[in-house]
């Protein structure tokens, strides 16, 4: 996310480190790097200059406090600028009415359809009851394409196929909606190649019938500049109520993302970080701002843990840890708790100088690794996972063929459970003994 940017930041960073005192000859040498590693990001020319210049401004202004050096004063200035440029805060949906309607808009290809079953899946979490409408009568398919991922989300869509004309399909959505009791339409509007005025009127006709409490800009983030255009187009024309960053995963260089607010006044309310149903989140600026500069977005990533694992399940298994009752079956729910979070690569860029970490590094082995670990616990049979003690030679062939691994993978999968076993029927030992002394002795005084 943004990898290319966080580099050439944190480079920059690396002299401002190093500052014995603020100056404006060593303060402009170190913001001139910040500012071609925002142009190189594509941002708006015109955003990066004002930019520059507020944190110039801040950093000459400000008395540095004797507890911090002057070089991390000037990140911090960095930091809280990025973060007023992304928007501050968190922007959510503002739904009111039953039924409340949502619009999303933007160019061809910048995944409006995607984005349309994302946002319903979280609103649906969120205890609303949403209905996804077919409005895009243009492209090929688009209205197959929501229907089927409205299968898969168990989220009803409203489609009528062959129809052409886009207010009669939204009137009687809204009539359907009612009928059926949903309080929430998202309509999925047709996008083009490049802006064209017919179909901007016919969005401006949608908007007036329905009287939508948010209209989204979908914005694919790797294209740079060119959003300033596409939002300022959109903007005059349907007066947008916020935006949804989409591809994030991909090789974003973030000219969008740093210049939508700036460029509109509309904040960014929600961002795609893949191509999973799941992989939707509410965009917060202040920890956008951090995974940019390297600092990680550790309430994300507990946020994330929060949601896949289960506060029961989790105690249940701190107690089967403690008593050494750990099976075969327990890892293999941990392993498939541990995907829910994500991709390996995903959860260390959000640790702080996880990006360092990850230079250099291949996680997908130790992903592939995962992957046949749980392929050769599920080629056991109940009883094997339960007992790993009772897995013959004869039993760990037999394994092994299922799984499509060899034999050593097993015996290897198996000794090294066999050892964390171990561990943990010592650490199990060594608390009861602590409970029954009273605990740890405090330490003595001096």
């Amino acid at each position: 996310m943004f990898d290319a940017l966080s580099q050439r930041l944190q480079n920059a960073f690396r002299n401002l480190r190093g500052l014995g005192k603020i100056s404006e000859s060593n303060t402009a040498d170190a913001l001139r790097e910040v500012r071609m590693a925002l142009l190189e990001a594509d941002v708006n020319f015109k955003v990066a200059k004002d930019f520059i210049e507020a944190v110039r401004v801040k950093a000459l202004g400000e008395d540095v406090a004797q507890s911090i050096q002057p070089g991390q004063q000037i990140i911090k200035i960095i930091h809280d600028e990025l973060v007023r440029l992304l928007g501050s805060a968190n922007s959510g949906l503002a739904l009111s009415g039953n039924p409340s309607c949502v619009i999303l808009v933007g160019l061809h290809g910048s995944g409006k359809t995607t984005s349309c079953a994302k946002l319903g899946r979280l609103l649906h979490k969120q205890g609303r009851t949403p209905l996804l409408v077919a409005a895009d009568v243009y492209r090929p398919a688009a209205m197959e394409q929501l229907e089927t991922l409205g299968r898969q989300l168990e989220l009803p869509v409203f489609a009528r196929h062959g129809e052409t004309d886009v207010l009669r399909i939204a009137r009687e959505a809204l009539d359907f909606a009612r009928q059926i009791n949903r309080n929430t339409l998202i309509f999925d509007t047709a996008g083009r190649l490049q802006i064209d005025e017919p179909l901007v009127r016919e969005l401006a006709r949608l908007r007036e019938l329905v009287q939508p409490q948010e209209v989204l800009l979908v914005l694919d983030a790797a294209t740079g500049q060119e959003a300033v255009n596409v939002a300022t187009h959109f903007d005059q024309a349907l007066h947008i109520t916020g935006a949804i960053l989409t591809k994030l995963d991909g090789d974003a260089r973030g000219g969008a993302a740093l210049s939508l607010r700036a460029v509109t006044g509309q904040p960014i309310k929600f961002a795609g970080v893949g191509e999973k149903l799941d992989e939707f989140e509410a965009f917060h600026p202040e920890r956008m701002a951090s995974r940019i500069l390297g600092m990680g977005d550790v309430v994300s990533l507990v946020e994330k843990a929060a949601e896949a694992v289960d506060a029961d399940d989790a105690r249940r298994m701190e107690e089967k840890l403690r008593k050494g009752q750990f099976t075969l079956e327990d890892f293999l729910e941990q392993l498939r708790q541990m995907k829910k979070l994500g991709s390996l690569e995903s959860l260390v860029s959000m640790l702080p100088g996880g990006a360092e970490m990850l230079k250099g590094a291949d996680l997908s082995k130790q992903e592939k690794d995962f992957r046949r670990m749980e392929g050769i616990i599920c080629a056991m049979t109940p009883q094997e996972r339960r007992a790993p003690a009772i897995l013959n030679a004869k039993r760990r062939i037999r394994i092994a063929k299922g799984s499509g691994v060899q034999v050593a993978e097993v015996n290897n999968l198996l000794n090294r459970f066999g050892q964390m076993q171990q561990m943990m029927k010592k650490m199990g030992k060594f608390q009861k003994m602590m409970g029954r002394m009273g605990g740890m002795p405090p330490m003595p005084r001096r």
